[in-house]
């Protein structure tokens, strides 16, 4: 295969997506079979690039060592055949999805630009093409949110718009000074160490990478777009895509651009952000009523997990964090589009309105189950070996604290999941929906493919170590260094594991406390938590959008503006409306009462005028 072929994952789907745009909605069938079919031959390359590992492209373009440069290795193959993967899923599931909605074909269109943008941010071996690729995503994250139609959705947009741009910029800010730093802007051969104005910009791509993967306090934008955005956008980017480039850059940059070391400032700095990423989205999704929002709380609070076990920087919470990287992306992926599936059929996803669907739409109560277990970290599904890692490297990190706060979340994740499962599927059948059938295959079987991925990489976990996760790590640890992630996976029976599942009868013993104090209504399990004295009010705080960075920035900007009004705006057209208009009047009328036609008083004037002049010279000569 030539170095060439690289550019197939960038301008197949990109080419796709301006025929998908032009296709007249007429001929839907048509799109969607180029759609399936487009995303099948990604997926295929997908797998061809897996095998070959090492490949690639570089033409000189711009000069001063900004070249357009592509690269192929294990870790970028692994990310592209993972979003290819996701493509897939995602397009078959939307052919029934988003089949009546008035601007699908757009839809198709920013879904395949964004696969186009997302596999070159993964290729590029160049800052500059990747500052490229990955701002291009900016352009389809707003399109899609916009595509949900509600009178929100515009400003949605432009929340989730400008968090992320502002997390790009601090981004871009960290390539110029780690391009001052290293001298090259080609991201195979940066490696520096991590002080002075290297520390300043790991910093900021780490808030680059980690708003890109959705972490606290740049997350804001995702529980609003969860409402006013179609789920399927939900289920594409939030959940799968950008936590997928977000967490591949994040360990990039703290694997190969900077050397980061266990217990040093900067490690101790990402677990904090992860930890509390954790336990606050957690504790926010608990109390959610709604299905969509309860998972976009969740698709927040995971990330902290995947930031944890990259900043510990030791080889078992590292391969965790990116274990938990792939696994979230298939049952957060897999939870969003059950949601979509049970949304089909009800018209709704208020968890007041539903229960007692696992009867109408077993299957889709069967993925939802599954995922949902896995992103509790129920034995033997993949989240608990994943979240174990997790656990295991927080605690040779030599900060206790942190796996407390992983326990912690696993606590109130396990908790939500049990109000969200037993509210939809496993509550007494509400009278407000009427009959309802289980969804077409094409939505089904998305959700049955990922619950499978969920059981395999669970159960064979050594499959996807070593296929996946043990290749990134090799030359990245002290030779000699413990390499071997399979050999605790399993093992229900070490401490760490049996204080996790602890964890889950504790949520197990507060799910079914808040579900009988509440007269057995699952939706108010949570109140027990929701209602504590202190915590009632931190909750109406939160839901009241005080801790939203975002809308206390829209609050300060609305007062400085109404200041400036009032302190600069009135002043100055007071002088230019009243004073000067005030003052030309009156000259104007001294003016008009001086020019009154008579020749004399003319003549007077100029003699007037010429003895002032003559005696300005002369005293001016003198």
């Amino acid at each position: 295969m030539t170095p060439k072929m690289l550019l197939l994952p960038i301008l197949l789907p990109a080419a796709l997506a301006v025929v998908l745009l032009v296709i007249p909605r007429t001929l839907r069938l048509v799109r969607n079979a180029l759609a399936l079919a487009g995303a099948a031959v990604l997926l295929y390359y997908g797998f061809v690039f897996f095998a070959l590992k090492d490949l690639r492209f570089n033409v000189p373009w711009l000069g001063m060592g900004i070249d357009f440069d592509l690269r192929l290795y294990h870790f970028s193959s692994f990310i592209l055949l993972a979003l290819a993967g996701f493509l897939i899923l995602i397009t078959l599931y939307s052919t029934v999805k988003m089949k009546d909605a008035p601007r699908a074909r757009e839809f198709f269109a920013y879904v395949f630009l964004t696969a186009a943008f997302a596999n070159g941010a993964v290729l590029a071996n160049n800052f500059v093409p990747l500052v490229f690729f990955w701002e291009g995503l900016l352009v389809t994250l707003y399109g899609l949110i916009t595509i949900g139609g509600r009178p929100t959705s515009g400003r949605t947009a432009v929340k989730a718009l400008l968090i992320s741009g502002f997390c790009d910029f601090s981004m871009i800010l960290g390539i110029g000074l780690l391009w001052t730093v290293s001298g090259t802007l080609t991201m195979s051969q940066v490696s520096v160490e991590p002080t002075g104005l290297a520390a300043v910009a790991f910093v900021l791509m780490m808030i680059g990478a980690a708003g890109k993967a959705g972490a606290m306090p740049f997350h804001t934008w995702i529980p609003d777009a969860a409402v006013d955005a179609p789920v399927t956008f939900m289920a594409f980017l939030p959940a799968a895509f950008e936590k997928l480039l977000g967490i591949y850059l994040l360990a990039r940059i703290s694997l190969d651009f900077f050397k980061l070391r266990p217990g040093s400032g900067l490690s101790v700095l990402l677990m904090v952000l992860g930890a509390v990423t954790i336990v606050l989205a957690v504790l926010m999704a608990l109390v959610q009523k709604d299905l969509k929002r309860l998972l976009s709380y969740h698709a927040v609070s995971q990330v902290g997990y995947m930031i944890l076990g990259i900043g510990t920087a030791v080889p078992f919470g590292i391969a965790g964090g990116l274990f938990h990287m792939i696994n979230h992306a298939m049952y957060k992926c897999g939870l969003f589009l059950s949601a979509g599936s049970v949304e089909h059929r009800t018209g709704t996803t208020e968890l007041k309105k539903l229960g007692g669907l696992r009867k109408e739409m077993p299957l889709t109560a069967f993925g939802f189950t599954v995922c949902a277990l896995a992103i509790s970290g129920v034995w033997p599904l993949n989240g608990f070996v994943s979240k174990e890692m997790v656990f295991h490297g927080a605690l040779e990190s030599g900060y206790t604290v942190f796996a407390i706060a992983a326990w912690v979340g696993a606590i109130f994740t396990f908790a939500s999941f049990l109000k969200a499962g037993h509210s939809v599927f496993f509550g007494e059948r509400t009278r407000e929906i009427p009959a309802v059938k289980e969804s077409q295959p094409a939505i089904v079987v998305p959700i049955l493919v990922l619950a499978a991925l969920c059981i395999l990489f669970g159960v064979y976990n050594k499959l996807p170590l070593t296929l996946f996760i043990q290749p990134i790590l090799a030359g990245h640890v002290e030779a000699g260094a413990h390499l071997d992630f399979t050999s605790h996976a399993l093992d229900i029976f070490n401490p760490v594991a049996l204080i996790s599942i602890g964890c889950l009868v504790l949520a197990f013993l507060l799910h079914r406390h808040g579900f009988l104090k509440s007269g057995r209504k699952p939706y108010l399990a949570s109140e027990p938590v929701h209602n504590l004295p202190v915590v009632h009010k931190l909750y109406d705080l939160a839901e009241a959008r005080v801790f939203d960075p975002y809308e206390q920035g829209v609050k300060v900007l609305h007062g400085l503006s109404l200041v400036l009004y009032k302190a600069v705006d009135r002043p100055i057209d007071f002088v230019f409306e009243k004073v000067v208009t005030v003052a030309g009047e009156k000259f104007t009328a001294i003016l008009r009462k001086a020019h009154n036609g008579h020749y004399a008083n003319y003549l007077a004037w100029c003699l007037a005028g010429l003895i002032i002049v003559a005696g300005a010279i002369s005293l001016l000569a003198k």
